[in-house]
């Protein structure tokens, strides 16, 4: 059994199965070393290859592994050679006797032996303390560092880990990206017990393995809470967008009992931006995620809880009290709610592109993968602000970006300033009235088919990346026969619920709805999931400043 002093530090291992020999180097190690390193001792090989694995899987910094070499079962030697496996970088010594100082010289080249030592020791100071200072800066000096981050395991054209880096970095969750493909990853997969076959894997720093894992189920690994604390709250907010992280804001710092909902990860599409540069206060842009972390940070100073893949599946009138239900058949009560859904991408209904999404095509800014398409020619699909951030993000790295638009220019729907940063950029080609036909690829996207709009001829291009942005549809599915939608689904509120001004039918209070409340009483509706919004990020945090104001309205008179 391996035992331990201490955590949080470089861990220098040691292995021998007399008890007494084993304790005398602990002993000796811990004194010297034992403030800056963590002193791991265990008394058979596979005891320590069991510690071994279990400091790989938290992220542990092994530097030095010390093994006897007359063992049963399995010699110094033998558990050398298969530590490497393991922990390549961390020096090897062997403890040996006179005897077997042959054993030893062999060892060198077999398991690239750092030193041997001869037993006994005594004294340390001169025989085993100024080996350890040597072989210890020389790991230091091959720049060896602990690793205190969420690592991931997966394959470069597996929709399943293209989605998994996603939700970390969107959630502001560092993580360490591994290919299954090289040594380290493959590392990793030995020591969590798993195979190839079940990507992408998960590691969180206390060394908590997950394989396959669902978003509640990596929400809950990396520490983002989903649970909610309480049962009935003031107000809660579904969905963590611009608007829903707005009213979370001033609904909290004004003191309501506010939960935000969200079911992947705060920020909504804003938060996909690569740059925002027409928002208020920010003269020289910023980033979907920086703007998205400080909204985030600012809910929680202000008391207001944050729940992560909670997937929202009904929304009921019970008296006073409106109840939410989760898909896992939980629910949450309060006064009043907020919906925030905001929209999701629409996709794109050609051959091909179904079964390569998320194996090189993308809905989304998908940022993540920005650093991938390095050197190589990207394909982004859209004419509105969303594409033409992505373009300019994904030009920076890219040999080339083509803007495939669909219209004839970019004027009605991209923002001035962007088609000035667009036209200027040299490595963005814009080509209008062109359409995707088709997608090929077998593990991933290798060409696309386009199409020119206007004489239906077509070209075939080679390309391993796409990134899509045409158009929002509203995710109000679950919303339907609850409130009131227009016909594309969008939530209509206030002065849009009646055409002549009066209120709903079915609408049984005296006064007529508030400006952003739908069709049922205490329920508003903020941001790109209402009818006629902007959809601008300055107005949809507007609106659910707004929302909470004609909330506490809403409680004064209920």
């Amino acid at each position: 059994m391996a035992q331990s002093a201490g955590s949080g530090r470089t861990v220098i291992l040691t292995v021998d199965d007399d008890p007494g020999v084993s304790r005398a180097v602990a002993r000796d190690l811990r004194r010297r070393y034992g403030d800056a390193h963590r002193i791991v001792r265990a008394e058979s090989g596979e005891a320590a290859l069991e510690a071994l694995r279990e400091l790989k899987l938290r992220g542990d910094q092994v530097a030095v592994v010390l093994a006897d070499y007359r063992m049963p079962r399995m010699n110094g030697i033998e558990f050398l050679e298969r530590a490497i496996d393991v922990y390549p970088g961390a020096r090897r010594v062997l403890l040996t006797a006179y005897a077997d100082t042959n054993a030893a010289i062999d060892a060198i080249n077999l398991v690239d032996l750092d030193h041997y030592l001869l037993k006994p020791w005594d004294p340390p100071e001169e025989k085993l303390y100024p080996v350890m200072d040597d072989l210890l800066e020389a790991w230091r000096n091959d720049g060896q560092r602990p690793v205190d981050t969420t690592r991931v395991v997966g394959h470069r054209w597996s929709a399943r880990s293209s989605q998994v880096r996603e939700f970390l970095a969107r959630n502001q969750v560092p993580y360490r990206w591994y290919s299954s493909d090289e040594p380290e990853g493959r590392r990793l997969l030995s020591a969590a017990g798993h195979d190839a076959e079940r990507l992408p894997l998960v590691v969180a720093p206390d060394g908590t393995a997950l394989a396959e894992p669902e978003d509640p189920e990596l929400a809950s690994l990396v520490g983002l809470a989903t649970t909610p604390a309480e049962e009935f709250y003031d107000l809660v907010v579904i969905g963590g967008g611009p608007a829903g992280l707005g009213a979370a804001v001033y609904g909290a710092s004004e003191g309501l009992r506010t939960v935000l909902v969200e079911r992947s990860a705060t920020g909504g599409q804003a938060g996909q931006s690569s740059r925002i540069e027409n928002y208020l206060g920010f003269p020289d842009g910023v980033s979907g995620s920086q703007l998205t972390d400080r909204a985030r940070r600012q809910a929680t100073k202000f008391g207001a809880e944050i729940l992560s893949a909670r997937e929202v599946s009904g929304l009921e009138v019970n008296g006073s009290s409106r109840t939410v239900r989760f898909s896992d058949g939980s629910a949450i009560a309060a006064h009043s709610v907020l919906l925030a859904t905001g929209v999701s991408y629409r996709q794109l209904d050609v051959p091909g592109l179904a079964e390569l999404t998320g194996r090189g095509v993308f809905y989304g800014s998908a940022l993540t993968e920005a650093p991938s398409c390095h050197g190589q020619d990207v394909y982004v699909v859209g004419g509105a602000n969303s594409a033409g951030q992505a373009a300019m993000h994904l030009s920076r790295g890219a040999r080339s970006v083509t803007l495939l638009v669909r219209g004839p220019s970019l004027e009605a729907s991209m923002s001035h300033y962007l088609i000035q940063q667009v036209e200027g950029a040299p490595n963005i080609r814009v080509r209008t009235g062109t359409v995707v036909d088709s997608a090929h690829g077998t593990d991933h996207l290798e060409r696309l088919t386009l199409r020119d709009v206007k004489n239906g001829s077509t070209e075939r291009v080679d390309t391993q990346w796409l990134f899509a942005f045409i158009g929002a549809a509203p995710r109000t599915g679950w919303l339907a026969g609850v409130v009131a939608t227009d016909e594309l689904g969008f939530i209509l509120a206030g002065p849009d619920l009646s055409a002549d001004g009066r209120p709903p039918g079915g609408w049984r209070l005296d006064r007529p709805p508030y400006h952003l409340e739908t069709s049922v009483p205490g329920v508003f509706v903020a941001g790109d999931a209402r009818a006629e919004s902007a959809k601008r990020v300055a107005s949809a945090v507007g609106e659910g400043a707004m929302a909470v104001m004609l909330v506490h309205r809403y409680l004064e008179q209920s």
